[in-house]
């Protein structure tokens, strides 16, 4: 009698030791499917050009890939690139260029989206006292910011030692005043703000002279990548699909992005999301979706910044950037 009682006091206990561990089990596994903390750095205040990031939210698609998402702005004193190398960020929003020029300085970036397939910098000038070609630049006073990119990429391909360089500030209060003068824009914004002033404008592609990176690049550090596959494809495809959605919702979306930076009005925000149509989901994305990004375009890229010596060396295209992650 005794010994049964025993017997039954062990089996009680090994029942009650394995619901504890049942439940230590379930504790785990919901502890484990808790969202993952991840940060994405802006290459810029919150504009339509993050419209797909901030859809993505709202629409709860990046919830729904296991992501807590923080989105921090960017802007002049404040570099993704820096952000992401340092650990401070796992995602950053970059121009191509950039992400190249990254790696010149030692910082092993990887490109895994591009929002936009080409690049909407422009030149503005004057209705009617526009340019065909860029050596019409000559002549001219042309407003650019000292040491941009695609500056140096056009004196490299043009003889346009006639131009007077002027030091673009972000005020265009000279170039309205001077018919002949030209200035750096973007086809996404400054137009409309010469709308507002009563100024009509032409623009002309930067992307016409051959020097068409992509803009607003997702990416992460190379090591974060090696490291964090699967968190780089959820963030991805949420991203993409973000976009997607973006593209019919922008005017629900624009107050939204709108909250993070005050200081933009609804109209421009909603001039900008139609003028960036084809930017994001025409061009090659209108065949293969949003993100989409070629081995060929990114070594066309580094062998132009390799010839304006701006790189020291050449390397493989397929090192900076991947489609692995983006929905199929």
């Amino acid at each position: 009698m005794k010994g049964w009682k025993k017997l039954r006091f062990i089996l009680v206990s090994m029942v009650f030791i394995m619901v504890l561990a049942a439940c230590g089990g379930e504790q785990s596994s919901s502890s484990s499917e808790e969202a993952k903390e991840v940060k994405l750095v802006l290459n810029w205040f919150a504009k339509s050009q993050h419209g797909g990031v901030y859809s993505a939210i709202e629409e709860g698609l990046f919830k729904d890939n296991g992501l807590n998402v923080t989105v921090e702005p960017g802007g002049p004193q404040v570099s993704s690139i820096n952000m992401v190398a340092s650990g401070n960020a796992e995602f950053g929003l970059a121009h191509a260029d950039q992400i190249v020029m990254a790696r010149n300085e030692g910082i092993e970036l990887v490109a895994v989206a591009a929002a936009m397939q080409g690049s909407p910098q422009a030149f503005m000038f004057h209705k009617g006292y526009g340019i065909d070609e860029f050596e019409d630049l000559n002549g001219r006073k042309v407003f650019i910011q000292p040491g941009i990119i695609y500056w140096e990429f056009l004196k490299n391909q043009y003889d346009l030692s006639g131009v007077e360089e002027l030091a673009y500030t972000g005020q265009h209060v000279n170039f309205i005043d001077d018919m002949d003068a030209i200035t750096q824009a973007f086809l996404t914004s400054e137009p409309y703000f010469m709308e507002l002033e009563g100024v009509e404008v032409e623009t002309k592609l930067v992307s016409d002279a051959g020097y068409d990176p992509y803009n607003v690049v997702l990416y992460v550090s190379k090591d974060y990548l090696e490291d964090n596959k699967e968190t780089v494809k959820a963030f991805t495809e949420a991203f993409v699909e973000g976009w997607n959605a973006y593209k019919d919702s922008y005017e629900e979306i624009n107050p939204i992005i709108q909250e993070d930076n005050p200081d933009i009005e609804l109209e421009s925000l909603q001039f900008e999301s139609e003028s960036q149509e084809e930017f994001v989901y025409g061009m090659d994305a209108a065949e293969h979706g949003v993100g989409y990004m070629t081995e060929e375009r990114w070594a066309t890229l580094i062998d132009q910044l390799y010839e304006l010596g701006l790189v020291n060396e050449k390397f493989d295209a397929s090192e900076i950037f991947t489609t692995e992650f983006l929905p199929q």
